[in-house]
């Protein structure tokens, strides 16, 4: 039997559970790349579900990889979805080792190391999403305390994404504490990707 411990309404847990299925793919941005070389480099988004006991609840781990290099992620991290009224709260975690888990998101072997002790927080670096007509749209929590230092300059994430079953759009940038410019990130607009193949089925089922 599969576990249920939301304690939500139902309609929320259906939230939560489609925003899972639709994040669960792998996602890539070729049609983008292929009409703008110039400006945007082929990249695939990979987004895997986590066994059900790793967090107790719906989590997931990416990596964003370039698609000459698939083997060398130059992005991984774990995410766990929570609940909040309306919204879906996606607390966001580095992993310690990240090279130790490269090719996760495509070798279900290499999924099943990482372990919660594998994992750290990113305090003030989660996602909130909210349902809007089609699609969920979501951005980092308010406050610009996600900092990340680039070429020794201390900036914080500004980060937009939205989703549909089929598709992501994401726009991160890197603006200066003290400025606000941007410092890193696109100058071209969002990326465009289209999901490849669908995860959803490894999405636990828990209602």
């Amino acid at each position: 039997m599969s576990p249920n411990p939301l304690h939500t309404s139902e309609a929320t847990s259906n939230h939560l559970i489609t925003l899972a299925r639709w994040m669960a793919g792998d996602f890539s941005n070729y049609k983008q790349a292929f009409a703008n070389p110039k400006d945007y480099a082929h990249i695939h988004v990979f987004f895997r579900p986590l066994p059900w006991e790793f967090f107790s609840g719906i989590g997931l781990y990416s990596e964003q990889v370039y698609d000459y290099d698939l083997w060398r992620p130059y992005r991984q991290g774990v995410h766990r979805l929570v609940e909040q009224n309306d919204q879906i709260y996606i607390e966001n975690y580095s992993l310690k080792n990240p090279l130790f888990f490269a090719g996760a998101a495509r070798e279900l072997s290499i999924l099943k190391t990482i372990t919660p002790e594998s994992i750290e927080r990113r305090y003030h670096c989660s996602m909130i999403f909210k349902r809007e007509g089609d699609r969920y749209q979501g951005a980092v929590e308010p406050g610009n305390l996600c900092l990340i230092e680039k070429n020794g300059c201390q900036t914080y994430l500004d980060s937009y994404v939205e989703i549909t079953e089929t598709t992501w759009v994401s726009l991160d940038k890197g603006l200066d504490v003290n400025t606000h410019e941007q410092v890193w990130g696109s100058t071209f607009g969002p990326l465009r990707f289209e999901k490849r193949e669908s995860f959803a089925h490894e999405v636990p089922n828990v209602l």
